[in-house]
């Protein structure tokens, strides 16, 4: 029953924590796949350029080589169209900005230039939920072309240089297919088993929400992985466990899920999970969807199984993915357009870093430093969901950049020992940079820094003390301008967002009921793939309710949030979760002789 004496609260500007946001966590548990993805692409084009004597093209080529951090929680199938349409985006970009350097030297024009890129790579990155790195990476590059001395005949060749070094990096991204095609689905149903044992340990609001974030991540990750396989057919098998598990905290056996958890992440078979209750003795969780659905034939014959279902899923990412099922590629750019339309919640986003990234700029080109892309970048980097998680960013990025500059001071004189060495420096701090940044941002600035410093040796030496005072000043500044940009652009659309959440949650919860009532009276109709694809429908729109909650409550000067509905209708969506988790299969598809029709669960209908 909801708790609708919670009054609604009116977010405005608060206290910002301090301590909190510079406390380390744990590491990422696939860390070192970006580190190690990001080396081998950078050392190919580093050393081919050192044996023909041209390092001072390392910055073009370095362009495509960073493209190897990207899509490293996506499938094989999905993180290659990833990866090279990252690829062309960082080609897009770079071209506009060593166009724009060859035909003009004014500042005000590059400035200009640089803030409208970063504005524009950071609604594109957070429409399509590109992931982490995110925008910073296309913006750092295009920044840094901007002010980078160039004749407009060699942009051709630069150009080539990024889209060959960005071919050596999707061939690093996609390789390890070859080796273990399901890597990536296995990891993202592990996560989901863990969820589903902490929250059987330890049930409560907090853990409900964890494990339907993590199961809806893994069956978001196995609807993309493409054709199903033996062993994605028992991925399956076991999210379906996990959700039952999350549905029943009281009865799920924490150390089994966890052992299930440990064996999916190793190199060996996938476990073979027990059959689900109230399904054939042959067939369970999906599988048992799918005989029921199409037959046992069809079920061998059909070339995708779960596609059809892709169509219904929520969300960009999925709806993306549902492209050979539904029937074309107009739906997926319906979608992006949406998300990019006069209504969407990212402009204030796009507007604080347009606002921040040229206040940054021209205040540094006003005191005459001379990279004012480093302001430029500093100001983009800080923007986040909210003003809160952008304030959050503003003392990790600051406080790493600054203790970077420390580092780049202490390694500058080996580097300058020699070109190899100043290779093997900068693939060490792309290293570091990634094995430290899942812990805390600002411990992955700290080599971020003096990378970013190191690169510019490759063209020609520089004064240690221009370098040094000139990042410093451009941090500082680029901190305080972007921030400015956050604190006063307002963001009223997060309330809004969360309004049309609490919509969506409604009409999800409605359906999975509706499916549900169908299939326990044995519908002619009703299939049994209805009640499950209502059911990840209704995970999704959770799972978007939460994020648009969080990211209103972290905002300021907007309209008040309601917290007794959001409350209730989180209540609401989980309970019919827990209610909907058994699968209906075959076995028990129609009532027995003699019994009449089975009734509905007495929660239908009633709030």
């Amino acid at each position: 029953m909801s708790d609708t004496s919670i009054r609604t609260r009116r977010p405005s500007a608060r206290s910002l924590p301090l301590a909190a946001p510079l406390r380390l966590g744990r590491p990422s548990d696939t860390w070192f796949k970006p580190a190690l993805s990001v080396v081998v692409a950078s050392a190919v084009p580093h050393l081919t350029l050192l044996a023909l004597g041209r390092l001072d093209l390392v910055m073009y080529t370095m362009a495509g080589s960073l493209c190897a951090l990207y899509g490293h929680g996506l499938p094989y199938a999905r993180r290659a169209r990833t990866v090279a349409g990252v690829v062309l985006a960082m080609s897009a970009g770079l071209a506009v900005a060593l166009v724009t350097a060859s035909l003009t030297h004014s500042t005000a024009v590059l400035v200009a230039v640089g803030a409208l890129l970063a504005a524009v790579q950071k609604v594109l990155c957070d429409a399509t939920r590109i992931g982490p790195p995110g925008h910073v990476i296309l913006t750092f590059v295009s920044s840094a072309a901007l002010f980078a001395p160039q004749y407009l005949g060699q942009v051709p060749a630069h150009l080539a240089l990024t889209l060959a070094a960005g071919a050596v990096a999707w061939l690093v991204c996609a390789g390890p297919a070859l080796v273990r095609r399901e890597g990536p689905e296995r990891r993202a149903v592990a996560r989901a088993l863990e969820a589903a044992a902490d929250c059987a340990a330890d049930p409560g609001p907090r853990a409900r929400r964890g494990v339907a974030t993590a199961v809806h991540a893994a069956w978001q990750c196995l609807l993309a992985s493409g054709r199903p396989t033996p062993v994605r057919r028992s991925l399956e098998r076991l999210v379906v466990h996990a959700e039952a598990a999350a549905a029943g905290p009281g009865t799920a056996d924490p150390d089994r899920l966890r052992a299930w958890a440990a064996l999916t992440r190793a190199r060996g078979p996938v476990p073979a999970p027990p059959p689900a209750e109230g399904t054939a003795d042959e067939l369970y969780g999906i599988e048992a969807e799918r005989a029921a659905s199409y037959g046992i034939e069809a079920e061998r014959t059909a070339s995708y199984g779960i596609e059809a279902e892709r169509a219904a899923s929520y969300g960009i990412e999925a709806e993306r993915v549902a492209l050979r099922a539904s029937g074309g590629r107009r739906a997926a750019r319906r979608t992006l357009l949406r998300s990019l339309g006069p209504g969407s919640h990212l402009l204030p986003i796009a507007a604080r870093t347009l606002i921040g990234c040229a206040l940054a700029g021209y205040l540094c080109a006003a005191l005459g430093v001379g990279r004012p892309y480093w302001a430029i970048v500093t100001a983009a980097s800080l923007y986040q969901a909210n003003v809160t998680l952008t304030w959050n960013r503003t003392l990790q990025r600051t406080l790493g950049n600054l203790l970077g500059v420390l580092v780049f001071a202490a390694v500058l004189p080996l580097s300058r020992t020699g070109p190899l060495a100043l290779i093997l420096c900068c693939l060490f701090f792309s290293f570091a940079a990634e094995a430290l940044i899942t812990r805390n941002y600002w411990l992955g600035s700290v080599a971020v820094t003096p990378m970013a410093l190191l690169v510019l040796e490759f063209g020609s030496t520089h004064p240690a003390g221009e370098l040094i005072g000139d990042r410093v000043l451009d941090t500082v500044l680029g901190a305080l301008a972007g921030f400015l940009a956050a604190a006063l652009v307002t963001n009223r659309r997060a309330a809004g967002r969360v309004g049309r959440a609490l919509e969506a949650t409604g009409r999800a919860r409605a359906e999975a009921e509706k499916a549900y009532a169908e299939r326990a009276h044995a519908a002619p109709a009703a299939a049994p793939a209805d009640l499950d694809r209502a059911r990840r429908a209704l995970t999704a729109s959770l799972v978007e309710l939460r994020e648009a909650a969080d990211t209103a409550a972290g905002e300021w000067w907007q309209r008040a949030l309601p917290e007794g509905e959001l409350l209730a209708a989180e209540q609401a969506g989980h309970r019919t979760l827990a209610a909907t988790a058994q699968r209906l299969g075959p076995v028990a598809r129609a009532p027995e002789k003699g019994r009449g029709p089975v009734a509905p669960a007495p929660w239908i209908g009633a709030e």
